[in-house]
């Protein structure tokens, strides 16, 4: 008897885009489509745009379920967006409620950074390890948990919010409301905002860098200066990954992976990053954990989000 392929679509929900994939059964993208998320001024706009992408770009095929992607918390269980983060009028909604009535098919919905966590743990940086911790080191720090194969979620799927573990209670305001979060110390925001107060007073290669991009400064114009050694961009990324190194610490005695995959634009500094916290981190480890985990660069890119959500359903191969 003939095998009738399905097909599986995963969602990446963001603030200005939403993207659409169809996968196959073996994990192969099969078609893809993007569009801005602008223009929908309701939740009830956003769905039905994504109702209608579902539909385009998967064409009339046999779909096994749809997996959604979405910033902000989520309640996976009950597949319920609490509040969309940079999503207006996004508050308690039922996407998979929604979703689920106008498509008739499972639809399984996820916080976005547990979905890069998954998708970079079956089919990125995190293949093969069986305890690996996701973190993204952007304009905040999110992250993503597996252990033992699976991804955690917590009791109201809050589980994950690393970056809001505080460090120092006498730390700056986060945007959380509270203070000394992980990532007002040691995400991009953080370094540029670090970068910004000791440029007032010093001279440095920083000034020029953020005149040529229109006087806004980005942190990856102070990796971009320390590779030129100017002594105020060294200052301030000696100061991240010192922070950096203590929230992976912190991550290494909570949850003993075998494995942390580094995500996020401050992640495409490379080796003016990765050596020096691998290092730092080693050195606050407790002793028994020294070498038994490893720090690697994520593996995905612009299409994690997508893969994590669909492989919600299947776990695909390598390609």
């Amino acid at each position: 008897m003939h095998k009738v392929e399905s097909y599986v679509v995963g969602i990446d929900l963001g603030g200005t885009k939403i993207a659409a994939a169809l996968f196959d059964s073996n994990g192969t993208l099969v078609n893809r489509e993007q569009m801005e998320t602008s223009g929908a001024r309701t939740a009830e706009e956003v769905v039905e745009r994504m109702i209608g992408m579902i539909r385009s770009v998967s064409e009339g095929r046999l779909l096994t379920g749809v997996g959604l992607a979405s910033p902000g918390a989520v309640n996976s269980r009950d597949g319920i967006v609490i509040n969309g983060t940079n999503l207006p009028e996004w508050d308690n909604v039922p996407l998979k409620q929604w979703m689920e009535a106008a498509l008739k098919v499972e639809v399984q919905v996820v916080n976005d950074a547990n979905a890069a966590a998954w998708g970079e743990y079956v089919r990125g940086a995190g293949k093969g390890s069986e305890n690996m911790v996701y973190v993204t080191f952007s304009t905040g720090i999110g992250a993503g948990i597996v252990m033992d194969g699976k991804l955690i979620l917590g009791t109201e799927s809050f589980a994950g919010e690393l970056g809001h573990n505080i460090i120092d209670p006498s730390g700056s305001l986060c945007s959380c409301g509270r203070y000394g979060c992980w990532e007002v110390f040691a995400s991009g925001t953080a370094i540029r905002d670090t970068a910004l107060k000791l440029m007032e007073n010093r001279a440095t290669l920083l000034s020029e860098l953020a005149n040529a991009n229109g006087g806004k400064l980005t942190a990856q114009h102070v990796f971009e200066a320390m590779k030129l050694n100017d002594p105020v961009a060294i200052e301030v990324i000696d100061r991240a990954i010192q922070y950096m190194a203590l929230g992976l610490a912190n991550v290494v005695h909570t949850f003993n992976p075998d494995r942390i995959v580094i995500g996020g634009g401050v992640s495409k500094a490379g080796d003016l990053l990765f050596p020096a916290l691998r290092e730092k981190t080693e050195e606050l480890v407790m002793t028994p954990y020294r070498g038994t985990y490893r720090i690697v660069s994520a593996g995905l890119k612009d299409n994690v989000g997508l893969i994590g959500a669909a492989a919600l359903f299947h776990t695909f191969e390598a390609e």
